[in-house]
């Protein structure tokens, strides 16, 4: 099934992605472009890792083809490829169709059994309701 809007995921196309290179991916769709320097200071002040450890996740990111990089003033800036959330929902979907089986329920009672939801976490899940009944209702038709 091909992603919406016809992105493909990267997590579909590249290697998995551990947690330090998830932190860290977050951070550069949240501050690109964005050094190195600013990178591991974030990260050295998040999870203590050292400068060394972010430069060499940071350039394996970029040859798996999730960062870019360009050279300003002598000084490398490293900006995603693909938005975050593109990121993000592709690790889910490879979640969801690996460990899971390809059924959200497992994730839907893990939800319920293990909250808290918050009340805007909520909102937005009613809304996501709301607009996969719209797809359904749309798809019979």
């Amino acid at each position: 099934m091909a992603p919406p809007n016809g992105i493909r995921s990267m997590a579909d196309s590249k290697a998995a992605l551990g947690m330090t290179e998830i932190d860290v991916l977050r951070y550069i769709g949240d501050h690109y472009p964005t050094k190195v320097a600013d990178v591991a200071e974030f990260m050295a002040q998040a999870s203590g890792q050292a400068r060394t450890t972010i430069l060499t996740t940071m350039e394996r990111l970029r040859k798996k083809g999730h960062l870019t990089r360009r050279q300003i003033k002598g000084v490398y800036h490293y900006s995603p490829k693909v938005p975050t959330h593109d990121v993000l929902c592709g690790l889910v979907k490879t979640f969801v169709d690996t460990t899971l089986g390809g059924s959200v329920s497992p994730f839907v009672a893990y939800l319920s059994e293990n909250g808290p939801v918050s009340e805007q976490e909520l909102d937005q899940l009613k809304q996501l309701v709301r607009d996969l009944e719209q797809q359904h209702k749309g798809s019979r038709k």
